[in-house]
């Protein structure tokens, strides 16, 4: 039997986010006896999807952090790893934007086909997102393919010039969509776990990131609503916020008013306990969360920033971020009572994973075949 094609996918750290599981639910679904993922990890120490995918037969390398000073030193390390493993990979498929510019062209150099995935449509408002965007720039002159988790996603990193070529495509963040189907059984469970009986859940999914996810507009919205309410906020993830936005809660005397759940692996039935998301993010590429939300036929009320792209049912609400917290509270409260039995599984078909997989896999198998056809 001929040994599967092995991708060497290149990321920040394996850890539960939009990209990471994006790419997770690919891995699981692929077919293992024709492609196999490797992974080098931005970090050093471990992540929290190591295990499962060394017990999938996949490989884990950390190259060094880069932090500019030490880029010699990470050149060096990427030349090195291309010549030990020259005969092992023929593809590179770059999910971290920051370096992509520097790790692609080298991977170009050992005669690798090589791939750019935007996660994010990044809106340049900080000096480290100005930062990114300059180091990142160069990579449309280098990778091969381009991939981008939405048409915002695929402009803000690449440029429209890329965008309207055939080498790049908009790939949907995929999901096994049936583990998110609602189940009222699964609902009554975690609301049991969580102490909440009568009150409305606003539920929210993110890493705890104010310059991106905003949370502390949440703490700020559920104070206000628990005036005139019975609210509980739930929050899952964790992130460079986190002990701060517990802190604010505390400060705003909302310990008993917010759920901090932190990293947790059933998001699928977390999302049954939940009777509103609200998401009300700076920026944005393609999130998943709401793909997730609307199997689940969870309501959600996003910000005016996030691509209408995502909106594939009739359950998702755009507000303004500019909008007072009552506006927001208003279509809110419109999911009061909401009845969730109705299934839109049907309407997210483009996002089902078992299709997306097999494209992938196909995919890739052209990929070699014409980076052999080339060498």
């Amino acid at each position: 039997m001929e040994k599967p094609i092995r991708i060497l996918h290149v990321i920040g750290i394996m850890n539960r986010g939009g990209a990471e599981a994006m790419i997770m639910n690919l891995y699981r679904s692929i077919d293992k006896e024709k492609i196999q993922f490797d992974f080098v990890q931005n970090c050093t120490g471990p992540a929290i999807f190591d295990e499962e995918i060394r017990q999938m037969g996949g490989k884990i390398y950390h190259c060094p952090h880069y932090n500019g000073k030490n880029h010699f030193q990470y050149v060096k390390w990427w030349k090195k790893f291309f010549k030990n493993h020259k005969d092992e990979y023929y593809i590179v498929h770059g999910h971290l934007g920051s370096t992509a510019a520097i790790y692609l062209h080298i991977a170009n150099k050992f005669g690798l086909y090589t791939i750019a995935h935007s996660h994010c449509a990044v809106v340049v408002n900080s000096y480290m997102e100005r930062l990114y965007t300059i180091f990142s720039y160069p990579t449309r002159y280098i990778a091969d393919f381009f991939f981008g988790c939405s048409l915002n996603a695929g402009i803000s990193r690449y440029g429209k010039k890329i965008v309207s070529k055939n080498n790049f495509k908009v790939l949907n963040n995929a999901i096994d969509l049936n583990q998110f189907a609602y189940n009222k059984q699964i609902r009554e469970k975690i609301r049991n776990e969580l102490k909440v009986t009568n009150e409305f859940v606003i539920g929210h999914v993110g890493r705890m990131d104010n310059k991106q996810k905003n949370q502390a507009f949440l703490l700020n919205l559920i104070k206000q609503m628990k005036n005139q309410y019975p609210v509980k906020l739930v929050l899952v993830g964790t992130g460079v916020n986190y002990d701060k936005l517990v802190k604010q809660a505390e400060e705003m005397g909302l310990e008993n008013d917010v759920l901090f759940l932190g990293v947790r692996s059933d998001v699928n039935e977390l999302l049954q306990g939940m009777d509103c998301f609200v998401f009300p993010s700076f920026y944005e590429g393609l999130p998943v969360t709401l793909i997730e939300t609307q199997a689940a036929s969870l309501p959600s009320v996003i910000s005016d920033t996030i691509t209408d792209e995502v909106i594939l049912t009739d359950i998702v609400t755009k507000v303004s971020l500019n909008s007072s917290l009552q506006d927001w509270i208003v279509e809110i409260i419109k999911y009061f009572n909401y009845d969730r039995s109705h299934s839109y599984i049907n309407d997210l078909n483009a996002y089902d994973v078992k299709f997306t997989s097999k494209w992938m896999e196909d995919f890739y198998i052209k990929c070699q075949k014409e980076n052999l056809k080339n060498h």
